[in-house]
């Protein structure tokens, strides 16, 4: 395992990041444990069970991606992952009551527009 400081990482992440190929490169900060890269290319650690739906929850939880994209990296059918995250508490649709209507009536309005024959001029 190697480790390198936050200076060497901000003068040279490629360095890094061809380590962790290897091995897991501990970052370390004013000589102690700050964090841990891991290259995820591969089946490596994403090849293992839960770990790439655990990982797309989480990313999904905290909104760093959409639930689409996070659907496609678990693996899972986006009904599944829907599902899945809903079991765990996980709201699906974001925003309060009043902005999910307003949703859904804009929705409707161009459903409406749309379904209506169009007027010959």
């Amino acid at each position: 395992m190697k480790a390198v400081n936050v200076r060497e990482l901000k003068n040279n992440p490629s360095a890094a990041l061809r380590a962790a190929r290897e091995n897991p490169v501990i970052v370390l900060k004013r000589q102690r444990p700050e964090a841990v890269l891991v290259h995820l290319e591969g089946d490596s650690i994403l090849g293992e069970p839960g770990i790439r739906l655990a990982l797309a929850t989480a990313l999904y939880r905290e909104q760093n991606i959409s639930l689409g994209r996070a659907a496609r990296f678990s693996g899972l059918p986006l009904a599944e992952f829907i599902q899945y995250v809903s079991q765990l508490g996980i709201p699906v649709i974001q925003g309060t009551a009043a902005s999910v209507r307003e949703d859904t009536d804009a929705i409707e309005e161009w459903q409406k527009s749309w379904s209506s024959p169009v007027q010959a001029l």
